[in-house]
């Protein structure tokens, strides 16, 4: 029981480093890439949607984003939804698709940026320290009936290697994304 505890404390720690990595690939680092738009929602007939569900999301060029939506009416929720967003994007229409310039990073939003993976990857931490807490918690509950004080202490053990060891990746995931956003 306690094996099962730790493998899905493993589990869950593993979706929140793949989280944080696809949290991060929104945020650009100066190249025109379709999952920078991954965090835009646009308000179709009520509902919140992503926009890359309304639209086809090309790179003609390293330097620009080509949408194409499927449907001509959601144009210019799109376009509202992308000028909204916390990208500094700015779109153009031109009637049948948006294009949107990637321009260069400056200093500044390049500071910006790596604030904003930082934050992302505090988020990270914090939904790992809270799986652990669940599984110690779940360790807690076992002592009580079926393993003893001695090894639910040698569980926790396990388990608080196995969360340094998933902090220590979301450190090297951040460390390989600032030097991805500050490379010139």
């Amino acid at each position: 029981m306690p094996q099962d505890l730790k493998k899905n404390a493993e589990e869950r720690m593993d979706k929140a480093i793949s989280a944080l990595k696809r949290d991060l690939s929104s945020l650009r680092a100066g190249k025109a890439n379709p999952s920078l738009l991954d965090r835009i929602q646009v308000e179709y007939y009520g509902a919140m949607t992503p926009v890359n569900q309304l639209a086809n999301i090309n790179t003609p060029d390293s330097r620009t984003l080509f949408i194409q939506p499927w449907d001509k009416s959601s144009m210019s929720a799109i376009e509202k939804a992308i000028m909204k967003s916390d990208l500094g994007l700015t779109p153009s229409n031109d009637g049948v698709a948006i294009r949107i310039s990637i321009p260069p990073l400056t200093e500044e939003r390049r500071a910006e940026l790596v604030k904003t993976s930082k934050k992302f990857g505090e988020e990270a931490k914090v939904a790992i320290r809270n799986i652990r807490r669940d599984a110690n918690d779940g360790i807690k509950k076992l002592e009580k009936t079926t393993i003893s004080e001695d090894e639910s202490r040698g569980h926790q053990e396990d388990i608080q290697k196995v969360t340094d060891k998933f902090i220590a990746e979301v450190d090297k995931v951040l460390v390989a994304k600032e030097k991805e956003i500050m490379e010139v």
